[in-house]
């Protein structure tokens, strides 16, 4: 006695493909602007450049994982002997991000204080030209990846990088329009601290996304004892135990329970019922039910959807 629904698994990998496209495209675009900005910074000495090409260099670095997890777990779906595919590629992927976001973040600390001793002499009509150039980039990049963010934690990932260079790319051009103006070098390491400190926050809640995933937490959204009780509320069920409910990757919820029956409950209906209550309560899909029958509770029917 069953029921299969995999509507989430299908609707899973049709995104996936969307968001390889739009990362693909993404890609390309911050390549291109990251070599320019690399020249830019090395040529006319400015931290700020510096930090940003650095911040855009993870960005295309973290694209280029959530790529490989992406396609990894695409084709993990097609491999019986996988059945969960390699959905957690992705999520791997994001705190590989977040560890080497944090790593750029620091860096860019120690040589802004380095720099606040001797601030170098840097042209801000190079600097700004640039800066506007990489905020372009960035406004696009952040355009393709803004929807792709509320459904993968991979592409979450490259979206919050993007999100932090556009805030960079604002501090540099402010920077640079500073020293055009007033002369002022100290505006260079400034604005490279300015960002390095708005980029942490949110590295840090990636990071903590990601390892709640690995570690099977159970998701921010679900309150457990709420799902207890709705499961608990479902005509002819006596008991809910062995509950338990993680996230597989991002947007793919997953849960597990045994359920304790009156005798005269009609299992299928008791089944459904259940089912529908994880949908609409919390938009569980993926879940594994024990229906336990009074006076059977060593002979489990198990049964999956």
């Amino acid at each position: 006695m069953g029921a299969g629904h995999n509507h989430g698994t299908h609707a899973f990998f049709d995104n996936s493909g969307e968001h390889q496209r739009r990362l693909w495209s993404v890609a390309v675009l911050l390549t291109v602007f990251m070599l320019a900005e690399t020249a830019a910074a090395v040529t006319t000495g400015s931290l700020a450049l510096l930090s940003d090409a650095g911040h855009m260099f993870t960005d295309v670095l973290a694209i280029a994982m959530t790529l490989t997890a992406i396609t990894a777990a695409r084709r993990a779906g097609t491999d019986s002997g996988r059945t969960y595919g390699l959905y957690r590629l992705e999520v791997l992927a994001a705190l590989a991000n977040a560890a080497l976001l944090t790593g750029v973040a620091g860096f860019v600390l120690v040589q802004a204080a380095r720099r606040f001793t001797d601030p170098p002499h840097v042209p801000a009509g190079w600097m700004l030209l640039v800066a506007v150039g990489g905020l372009v980039a960035n406004l696009a990049a952040f355009a393709l990846l803004r929807s792709g963010a509320r459904e993968n934690i991979g592409v979450r990932g490259a979206y919050l990088e993007v999100l932090g260079d556009l805030i960079g790319s604002a501090g540099v051009i402010l920077a640079a329009v500073i020293i055009g103006v007033t002369g002022w070098t100290y505006a260079d390491p400034i604005v490279a601290v300015l960002v390095a400190l708005m980029i942490l926050p949110r590295t840090f809640a990636l990071g903590r996304s990601a390892i709640r995933i690995l570690v099977q937490a159970a998701p921010e959204h679900v309150d457990m004892a709420e799902v207890r009780e709705r499961l608990a509320a479902v005509p002819g069920v006596r008991d809910v135990h062995n509950l338990h409910v993680w996230t597989l990757t991002e947007g793919m919820d997953v849960a597990s329970a045994h359920l304790s029956l009156d005798p005269r409950a009609e299992l299928s209906t008791v089944l459904s019922t259940a089912r529908e209550a994880l949908h609409e309560g919390f938009h569980i899909d993926h879940a594994t039910l024990q229906l336990e029958p009074a006076g059977e509770q060593g002979h489990c029917t198990p049964t999956s959807w």
